[in-house]
This record gives C-alpha cells, sequence and structure tokens, in this order.
C-alpha cells in the first residue's frame, strides 16, 4: 500500500516496517521530556533520525503520558510550528504532527507537515475530520480509552485484541464517512492498557491489520520497564527492540520508535534472516 503525501510524495509499505522517529518538544514526556524541548536540538535530532533510517519523524508538543495535563493551543503551536518548518527548510523528510487540536494540525501542516497524528482517532476536536479530509492528508488514528490523565483507571476488556480491533473499526469508519481517505490505525499500546494488555496486542497485533495498515508504538513504555527493571529511557532500548520484532512478524506498516539507528539495523538482520 501506498500513502500519497502534499507535495506529490509517497510513503510505500513494504515487508519491513517503515520507522516513525520521535521528536518529542516537551519538557515532560515519559523518556524524553526536556531533550528535544529546545527548537534547535529538536531540529537537529530530526535530521539525524532521517539519517539514520526513518521514513517518517513525528513532531508533538504536547505529552500525552498517563497523568499528563493538557497544554493550551498556543503553547502547543509555538513549540511545534518553528520546528516543523525549520525541518522543511532543511529536509523533505515526512513529518506527521501528533496532537489532538485541529487549530495545531492546520498549522503544522501549513509549515510543512504531511500526516496527522492522533490518540484520539479524530474524536478529540470536533473539527479535526475535516480538516484532516480537506487536506486530503494521511491520518493515524490511535485506540485510547478517556484521556491521558484518566486513562490508567478502571481499565476493563472482555478480550483486548478483540475490543481494540472492534473500535478501531468503528473508529475508521467514522473517519471515512468523514471524507478521510487514507487511513493507518494504532492499538495504542500503553494507553489505557496494562501491562498484560500491552502484551497480548503484541502477541496477537496480526488479527489488527486487517482494518488497516498498522503502526505500533511501544518505545521506552512502562511495560518494558516492568519486565526489565530499566529506567525509563535509553535502557529501555533492547526491549523496545523485542516489541518492534512483535510488530515486524506481525506485518505491522510502521513503529513508531526513540532510537531510530538500532531499530533500523534490527529490522535490516531480521528481514535478512526472514
Amino acid at each position: 500500500m501506498t500513502l500519497r503525501l502534499p507535495r506529490g510524495r509517497l510513503l510505500v509499505f513494504g515487508r519491513v516496517p517503515l520507522i516513525m522517529g520521535i521528536v518529542n518538544v516537551t519538557p515532560d514526556s515519559f523518556s524524553d521530556g526536556g531533550v528535544h524541548f529546545d527548537r534547535d536540538v529538536a531540529v537537529e535530532a530530526a535530521l539525524q533520525m532521517e539519517a539514520d533510517g526513518a521514513a517518517i519523524v513525528d513532531v508533538g508538543g504536547e505529552s500525552t503520558r498517563p497523568g499528563s495535563e493538557p497544554v493550551s493551543i498556543d503553547a502547543e503551536l509555538d513549540r511545534v510550528v518553528p520546528v516543523i518548518e525549520a525541518i522543511r527548510k532543511r529536509s523533505d523528510v515526512p513529518i506527521s504532527i501528533d496532537t489532538t487540536k485541529a487549530r495545531v494540525a492546520e498549522a503544522a501542516l501549513d509549515a510543512g507537515a504531511d500526516v496527522v497524528n492522533d490518540v484520539t482517532a479524530l474524536r478529540g476536536d470536533p473539527a479535526m475530520p475535516a480538516l484532516v479530509a480537506r487536506r486530503n492528508v494521511p491520518a493515524v488514528l490511535m485506540h485510547m480509552r478517556g484521556a491521558p490523565k484518566t486513562m490508567q483507571q478502571d481499565i476493563h476488556f472482555d478480550d483486548v485484541v478483540r475490543d481494540v480491533a472492534r473500535e478501531l473499526t468503528e473508529f475508521r469508519d467514522a473517519a471515512r464517512a468523514a471524507g478521510v481517505e487514507q487511513i493507518v490505525v494504532d492499538p495504542g499500546i500503553g494507553f489505557g492498557k496494562t501491562a498484560e494488555h500491552n502484551l497480548q496486542l503484541l502477541a496477537r497485533a496480526h488479527e489488527l491489520t486487517a482494518i488497516a495498515p498498522l503502526m505500533i508504538g511501544a518505545s521506552r513504555k512502562a511495560f518494558i520497564g516492568r519486565l526489565t527493571g530499566r529506567d525509563a529511557g535509553p535502557d529501555r532500548m533492547a526491549g523496545s527492540l523485542a516489541a518492534v520484532g512483535a510488530a515486524a512478524r506481525a506485518g505491522a506498516a510502521i513503529v513508531r520508535v526513540h532510537d531510530v539507528r538500532e531499530t533500523a539495523d534490527f529490522l535490516k538482520v531480521m528481514d535478512a534472516i526472514r
């Protein structure tokens, strides 16, 4: 499958997942909060990710870690738009904007972004579906119940994979009804799920690939820390690569990661062995 991006560019999915590199322009993200908060640092990080093998860089200005508080539209705009503009001046790398707000998404697209990555699956802002449809850009629809501040409270699924598949299908159909033509789905590893739920989603991710191209984002998340005893940050890279392996084996189209170079090497060797 191929995603059509602005300016005539394409993202082509193959047997190896494309890599989306994470650039959090935030002071409080769970793994890299503050690391890329300086605009120049964020831009250089994105360019390095492209050099290391990222097919997409994902720029976000609001933390969605468990318990996080929302930020204002103006604050989010101030964080992400200058970074996207600066990346675009120096590179043609596809950029996704990680936001739930239509005003931020539109400003980011105007600045040079190509994809909207929305943890609320376009449901958080009533204006978002129409914006994405009008701009004819791909959208990533992530599964989450509730909001980041409350999502880890009262978690219940009858069968997490089947329930997530059903709800992602509903989100996809609603987006299509609003005129959104290019859709990627994300099961929301770590978003309103227990550690066991996350493992089940990774083990059975192949059951989700029929809905739409699948993105998996498990990089450095808390369940990896619980399994390994490693603190949030680069020490969780080895565990994150295990999740990448599961995603690749399941047929995921995209993996969203912090450690781009190591993920690229991992996927090259895994594919060669396969």
